[in-house]
């Protein structure tokens, strides 16, 4: 058996010195601790299958533990000034874009992406603490007079209350503060389950938070590999009262079903299918551009991924040419290596996965323009692949993809095209390509999805609301109405006078 140190030999020096900053335990109530059981578990470094680090493996009792902090200094945290929350937020915001080199060499490491979009997506995971730090002092309310003129009406908002934060692994620093942000900004405690593949940008994060200074017991992180011996305390503890989940819609069924014993308030970032249509009259290069940033970001590891290419038919052929000349020119590799564009799949289950949807649309008829396979090498890299004459029975026009699989299918209509693209039980984004403007507005209306991108294959910002529709889950992040989601309503009727 290979030793670790010659295995971690082949992750660089100074990624493995950005990790051993990184504390490593449970942190709860203020404090770093091993898990009650004194289990860890290993992080591996997906492009060269390295172990990179060893976290604690939290239990029911940790989970006990974590929850009753967050429910003891709800109170407390909920009457602080809402300028004291903004500053935490700035200062955390301030810290993320110093370390950013640290951040995304770890990010790189734990979960493979290039270190060029890992520094990205730091930039895009500190834009929602900034973003988040100037709604905090714009928490409003209302003043009006009943119909009848006899009361006032008095609005007001207040924190849900402790939170249950599950996250996922393909954006793992994104989508912790995407969460954690308006929950401190609207004075709400947390407990935090981060992604067992991916711990390390978390618990990054979390050293971050409490260098900005975050009260003790408001945020509490348990990583563990039995999510449900975790998650499950929180959701039946009494205490909690919301939840935010990101994450498979399998499992978001689940956490709503337990949610609802306890009547929590629930925010689910669920799975996609999204379609990416391209009309006739596209600017093609554009089209292809979009295609390229809506595939290929985090290797296709994004439930914002574009999954379904719908392509009119008298240009299917040359797009799918230029496509395909796009991707084959991709370096596939470490994505620590300066030269990378497309890095390893996160796991040898996802790659599996992968290889089973290309191989079965291919035995149903689908043509393979580039890529289609694995390369010979180690870690768990699959090659950008573009199919064309893609069947509607293939599996992968039904399931998430997630990897760097471009399926091409023609259409023929409008009216075509729009009941293959809402025929998914999804409904997260959808991407459509035309110089129509008239078009372009009625299909964005038609498309049954929480986001559209029109001549753009990047939706995402601290700024918009972030989620679907349908499956695709509730509730929306990020934005002017992520805070919402984090705040109740009171009303108080005055007599005047």
């Amino acid at each position: 058996m290979t030793t670790q140190t010659s295995r971690t030999a082949r992750t660089s020096q100074k990624a493995l010195d950005a990790i051993a900053k990184v504390s490593t335990g449970l942190f709860i109530n203020g404090e770093w601790a091993e898990a009650a059981s004194g289990a860890r578990f290993d992080v591996i470094n997906p492009a060269t299958e390295d172990v990179i680090a060893t976290v604690a493996d939290g239990g029911p009792e940790d989970a006990r533990r974590a929850i009753e902090s967050a429910g003891r200094v709800q109170k407390d945290w909920a009457k602080t000034a809402p300028r004291e929350r903004s500053e935490i937020l700035r200062r955390a915001y301030d810290l993320i874009m110093a370390r950013q080199d640290d951040l995304a060499l770890i990010m790189t490491s734990e979960m493979g992406k290039p270190f060029a979009e890992a520094k990205g997506e730091v930039a895009y995971a500190a834009e929602f603490f900034r973003w988040f730090s100037e709604e905090a002092v714009r928490i409003g309310g209302d003043l009006t007079t009943t119909g009848d003129g006899r009361n006032r009406i008095l609005v007001s908002k207040e924190p849900v209350g402790p939170c249950v934060l599950v996250t996922p692994w393909n954006f793992p620093l994104a989508m912790g503060t995407r969460k954690i942000g308006p929950a401190i900004a609207a004075g709400c405690t947390m407990v935090f389950k981060p992604a067992n593949l991916t711990p390390l940008s978390s618990l990054a994060l979390v050293d971050i938070l409490i260098e900005a200074g975050l009260p003790k017991g408001v945020l509490n992180v348990v990583c563990t590999t039995k999510a449900s011996e975790v998650v499950s305390p929180w959701m039946s503890s009494g205490i909690a009262r919301k939840v935010s989940f990101t994450g498979s819609t399998v499992v978001g069924v689940r956490l709503l079903e337990q949610a609802a014993q306890h009547v929590m308030r629930s925010s689910m970032e669920l799975g996609g299918n999204a379609p990416f249509i391209v009309f006739e009259d596209a600017d093609l290069d554009r089209a292809v551009d979009g295609a390229v940033a809506a595939k290929m970001r985090n290797m296709g590891e994004a439930c914002t991924a574009a999954n379904r290419l719908f392509v009119q038919r008298p240009i299917a052929d040359e797009f799918a040419r230029r496509l395909a000349a796009r991707l084959s020119a991709l370096s596939v590799g470490d994505g620590a290596e300066a030269e990378t564009d497309v890095g390893p799949l996160v796991e040898e289950k996802a790659l599996t996965k992968v290889q089973e949807l290309v191989d079965d649309a291919v035995a149903k008829g689908a043509t393979v323009v580039c890529g289609g396979s694995r390369p010979d090498r180690p870690g768990y890299f699959y090659t950008p692949t573009v199919l064309s004459g893609v069947s509607a029975e293939s599996d992968l026009m039904s399931q998430e993809i997630f990897g760097p699989v471009a399926a091409v299918v023609p259409f023929d209509t409008e009216e075509e095209v729009t009941r293959l693209a809402n025929d998914t039980p999804w409904g997260l984004v959808g991407y459509l390509f035309t110089q129509d403007v008239d078009r372009g507005f009625r299909m964005g209306d038609a498309l049954e999805v929480g986001m559209v991108g029109l001549n753009t294959g990047i939706v995402s910002n601290p700024a918009a609301p972030f989620g679907g529709v349908k499956a695709s889950g509730l509730g929306r992040e990020g934005g002017r109405v992520g805070i919402e989601e984090f705040l109740e309503t009171k009303y108080m009727a005055v007599p005047r006078g």
